[in-house]
C-alpha cells in the first residue's frame, strides 16, 4: 500500500469512522453528560445552589461569554453568588437546555475516550418577586466535559449568541405605552417619567399613570425627586468655580461656621470639593444625632459618608458670599440659561399644583406634599423630566463649565464601594475600558428617582416616580434602554 494510501486511509478513520460520531441519546455516555448538566444547572444555578454548581467544574475551568469575557473558576464563582444568585435581590434566574438541540461528541485518546463535546442551545427566564416567571433570552452554548481521577468535570465552556426571545421583543412592555401602564399598575406605581438621552440629546419624554384619579399626568408633571436636588447645587457651585467666583479647595469658614461646630477646628478643612463628594464628616442630617446638633463623626477628607447636611452648609457659604439665596443663584446661571422654566428648589405662586405628582406609601397612602418656602441645598427639588432631562444633557456635555473643571467633576474623588466612586455632585460608575456612567438617586417618603448619563456613548435615562415602590421598575427600565452598559451598571449594583 502506497503512503498516500495510508494517508487517505487514515483520514477517513479519523474523521468519518462512526464510532466517533454525535452519541445517541441512549448511549451511556449522552446519558451522564445530560446529568451532569442537570445538576450544574438545574440544581446549582437554578437554586443557587453554589456548592453543587462548584462541585461540577473542573479546578482549571475556563468560562468565555460573548458579553461579560473570560472567567476562571474562582471569578466565575463569585459571579455566581454575587450576582446571579446575590441574596438581597429581587430576580431569580432559571436556565432551560433545549433538548432538541443537544449534541455530544466524544473525544478520544489512543483509543480511549477523554473528553466529550456538549453543543446546545438554552433559554432563561426571570421571575421578579413573586410575579409569574417570563421568558427573557436564548443563547448558544459549548461545554467541554473531562474525565479527571473517573469523574467528568466541565473543564471549558463557551457562552455566546445571547439575544432577547420573542417575550422580550414583542410580549414585554417597552414598545407599547398600554403595555407600560398594565406594568405600573402591577407594580402599584402611580405615575412614572421617563427621559431617554440619545447621541447627546434628550430625545424622548414620556410620562404613564394619573396625575390624580382617573386624569392622566401630562408631560410636564412635576415631581419631587428628592436628592436629584443635589446635582443642581453642585451645578450652582462649579458654574461659579467656572467663572473665577468660587475656589473648589478654599476653606469655607471665610464665609460661613456653622455655630455647632464653632469650637471644633475641623471646619477649617470644610471645602467644596470635599462636600460635593461627601467627605465632610458629617451625619447625613443633623437630627440624625442624639443631642440633634451637626457634628464631625470623623475627620473631613478620609471617607466617605453621604451627607444633606453638607450641601446645605455649602448653600449658606454661597448666600452669605454672594447675598443672593440658592434659588436666585440656581435661576440666574442654571434654570433661566437652560430654560429650565418649570424648575424650582421652592414653592411659589408660579408653581402649577394641578401639575404635581403626590408621593404615595407602598399601600397607596398620600404623603403631605412639601411646600418649601425656603431652599433646601439637598433635596426637595421640583421639576420636570424635559427640565432635568435637559439638565442632564448639559452635564453630560460639559457645557458652561471650564474643561478643568469637567475633568475634576468626573474624577473618581473617593471610592465607594468596588465599581462605584464620587467625583463632584454625581457618583462615578466605572464600566471598564474608560468608559463610566455619572448618577445620582433620590429617595423621600413618596418619591423615588434615578439618573444614568453616559458621557462617551450620549446615552442617558431620567426615571421618576412618585411612590415608595419606585425601585422595583429601576433596573428593567436601566437595562431596556442603556443596552449593554445598562447591564454593566446592574452588574455593579448586585455585586
Amino acid at each position: 500500500m502506497t503512503k498516500t494510501a495510508l494517508l487517505s486511509l487514515l483520514f477517513f478513520f479519523l474523521f468519518f469512522n462512526p464510532i466517533h460520531a454525535q452519541l445517541q441519546k441512549t448511549d451511556p455516555l449522552y446519558r451522564t453528560i445530560i446529568s451532569k448538566d442537570s445538576l450544574l444547572f438545574s440544581v446549582g444555578f437554578n437554586t443557587c445552589n453554589s456548592k453543587q454548581a462548584e462541585a461540577v467544574l473542573s479546578e482549571n475551568f475556563e468560562f468565555y461569554h460573548d458579553k461579560d469575557g473570560f472567567s476562571d473558576k474562582k471569578k466565575f464563582m463569585t459571579d455566581f453568588k454575587n450576582g446571579l444568585c446575590k441574596a438581597s435581590s429581587v430576580y431569580r434566574y432559571k436556565r432551560v437546555l433545549v433538548e432538541k438541540s443537544t449534541q455530544i461528541y466524544p473525544m478520544y485518546k489512543e483509543g480511549k475516550v477523554y473528553g466529550a463535546v456538549q453543543n446546545g442551545e438554552h433559554l432563561f427566564y426571570e421571575r421578579e418577586g413573586s410575579q409569574a416567571e417570563k421568558l427573557v433570552g436564548e443563547a448558544k452554548f459549548t461545554n467541554f466535559w473531562q474525565l479527571e481521577n473517573s469523574d467528568w468535570k466541565l473543564s471549558r465552556s463557551l457562552s455566546f449568541d445571547h439575544h432577547a426571545k420573542e417575550t422580550i421583543d414583542q410580549g414585554m412592555v417597552f414598545n407599547n405605552d398600554q403595555e407600560i401602564e398594565n406594568w405600573l399598575k402591577e407594580n402599584k406605581i402611580p405615575t412614572l417619567g421617563l427621559g431617554i438621552i440619545e447621541d447627546g440629546e434628550l430625545k424622548q419624554i414620556k410620562v404613564f399613570g394619573d396625575i390624580q384619579k382617573g386624569i392622566p399626568a401630562p408631560y410636564n408633571t412635576y415631581f419631587n425627586v428628592a436628592s436629584l436636588t443635589k446635582p443642581v447645587t453642585a451645578m450652582v457651585a462649579l458654574r461659579l468655580v467656572s467663572l473665577g467666583k468660587w475656589k473648589l479647595d478654599e476653606s469655607l469658614d471665610a464665609y460661613w461656621i456653622d455655630s455647632d461646630i464653632a469650637n471644633d477646628l475641623r471646619h477649617k478643612k470644610l471645602t467644596t470639593r470635599l462636600i460635593l463628594s461627601h467627605q465632610t464628616g458629617f451625619p447625613n442630617w443633623r437630627w440624625m444625632n442624639a443631642d440633634k446638633k451637626l457634628s464631625f463623626q470623623f475627620d473631613p477628607g478620609t471617607q466617605y459618608q453621604y451627607s444633606g447636611e453638607g450641601f446645605e452648609y455649602l448653600r449658606r457659604a454661597l448666600e452669605k458670599k454672594f447675598g443672593k439665596t440658592l434659588d436666585q443663584l440656581a435661576r440666574e446661571l442654571i434654570f433661566q440659561p437652560l430654560q429650565m422654566n418649570d424648575t424650582n428648589y421652592i414653592w411659589d405662586q408660579n408653581t402649577d399644583e394641578s401639575r404635581f405628582a403626590i408621593g404615595y406609601n407602598e399601600e397607596g397612602k398620600p404623603y403631605p406634599t412639601e411646600k418649601n418656602k425656603t431652599a433646601n441645598a439637598a433635596d426637595d427639588l421640583h421639576t420636570t423630566i424635559g427640565d432635568y432631562g435637559n439638565f442632564m444633557v448639559n452635564v453630560m456635555n460639559g457645557k458652561n463649565l471650564k474643561p478643568e473643571v469637567f475633568q475634576e467633576m468626573i474624577k473618581k474623588q473617593i471610592k465607594i464601594r468596588d465599581g462605584i466612586y464620587f467625583g463632584l455632585g454625581f457618583g462615578i460608575y466605572d464600566l471598564g475600558n474608560g468608559n463610566y456612567a455619572l448618577s445620582h438617586s433620590g429617595s423621600d417618603p413618596g418619591t423615588r428617582c434615578i439618573t444614568f448619563v453616559l458621557p462617551k456613548s450620549g446615552k442617558g435615562i431620567i426615571i421618576f416616580t412618585n411612590t415608595d415602590n419606585g425601585t422595583k421598575i429601576y433596573e428593567k427600565l436601566v437595562l431596556h434602554y442603556l443596552g449593554e452598559e445598562g447591564r454593566k451598571i446592574a452588574d455593579i449594583e448586585n455585586r
